[in-house]
């Protein structure tokens, strides 16, 4: 529709040689995002498809593409301003005719200085006036120590910077405390040694491709297995019903420089150990590049959250919403353990299961971590089914 408001509009030697670029549509559940920044001046060169603007919203960053190669002639939204789909961004002349506006708007703000500058002059004139009132000031000022003393010394206004929080950021604090208002939270925890999948990972090189993915792909699988085991961690309350699911879809939280995004796994138990890790690695890839969809982060009934990689010992995951439990994984540690009556050095990870205790009993809680243990230690009960 908005291409048609164009065309109708006058200056018909023009119409045809503009094109509007609009923002996409941005997924079923978001009807707006914030212009977050310009990838683009005015003047500057574009191709077809080439990002000009990045849209932030509530779950992913777009880009605004050029619908034609032409110059950007000029923006019509501003950093900042809140737009819908089908908005228009910017104006683009497929001749290759930049407009000729940024140089006349530059000619006042050079002038504008002169008269601001005589005002300065008129405001330093009476400065001679006010001298004689100094001794005044000066008494007054000496009394304010003697009333300040006591009060606390806060930090100078002047070091402080207010930033707005992005979308995302906004959206993940929501949901946050959503989940901690609505959810009777209760974390249980247990320890897995790690020494079969580092070792794993050494003796078969060209299986695994990176040692934290295989480590993350190895507790991915026996957490399938333990969902299997108690379908209860697996399920979720909605009003007065509790729906189990027969499908086990897996979202795994990845840390961005913009902020938190979960990607879903889909299917997971009916997938190997090698399409686990290549999926894993593809998911992370695209998060970290900011070209994940909204249908990739969309469902998921279980999360798996590793701190690890960070360097965390030990955490008390969130839930994440309508989800009833979340796995944490920690970083890996070499510790003296007894092994058939022997004290080894073992690498050792704590993890945590954080649910949601309306549903979900601690004894089902601590049975679901003990098969992630077991399975881990001795992959062996996945072949058996034991």
């Amino acid at each position: 529709m908005g291409t048609k408001q164009i065309w109708s509009k006058g200056f018909s030697s023009d119409s045809a040689d503009l094109v509007e670029a609009v923002v996409p549509f941005m997924g079923e559940s978001i009807t707006d995002g914030t212009l977050a920044t310009f990838l683009k001046k005015p003047g500057d060169r574009v191709e077809v498809d080439e990002p000009i603007a990045q849209i932030e919203t509530d779950k992913v960053t777009i880009d605004v593409a050029s619908p034609e190669a032409g110059v950007i002639k000029e923006f019509v939204a501003k950093e900042g301003d809140t737009v819908e789909p089908g908005t228009k961004v910017a104006i683009i002349s497929k001749s290759g005719e930049a407009a000729h506006v940024a140089p006349s708007e530059k000619i006042p703000e050079k002038a504008a200085p002169k008269p601001s500058e005589k005002k300065e002059e008129v405001k330093q004139t009476p400065k001679p006036e006010v001298a004689a009132e100094k001794p005044k000031k000066s008494t007054a000022a000496a009394s304010t120590p003697k009333q300040t003393a006591s009060e606390p010394q806060l930090p100078p206004k002047d070091r402080e910077r207010r930033v707005p929080m992005t979308r995302l950021r906004k959206r993940v604090a929501t949901r946050l405390k959503d989940s901690q208002n609505t959810f009777a939270l209760l974390t249980t925890f247990n320890e897995v040694d790690m020494n079969l999948i580092i070792s794993s990972n050494r003796y078969y090189p060209n299986m695994f491709h990176f040692l934290t993915t295989s480590i993350v792909s190895g507790i991915f699988q026996a957490a399938v297995s333990a969902l299997q085991h108690q379908p209860v961690v697996n399920a979720v309350i909605d009003g007065d019903d509790i729906i189990y699911r027969d499908y086990v879809d897996i979202s795994i939280a990845v840390g961005t420089p913009k902020g938190l995004v979960v990607p879903v796994i889909r299917n997971a138990d009916r997938m190997n150990f090698a399409d686990i890790e290549k999926e894993i690695n593809t998911l992370a890839k695209k998060a970290n590049d900011g070209t994940i969809s909204i249908d990739e982060m969309a469902g998921g009934s279980f999360t798996i959250s590793n701190g690890g990689v960070y360097g965390s010992l030990l955490s008390t995951p969130i839930i994440n919403p309508p989800q009833s439990a979340i796995l944490g994984m920690h970083s890996i540690v070499s510790r003296p353990m007894v092994v058939g009556g022997n004290v080894l050095p073992r690498p050792m990870m704590y993890v945590a299961l954080t649910y949601d205790h309306r549903l979900i009993d601690g004894r089902e809680a601590v049975f679901f971590l003990r098969r992630i243990k077991d399975v881990v230690e001795d992959p062996r009960r996945l072949l058996l089914d034991v």
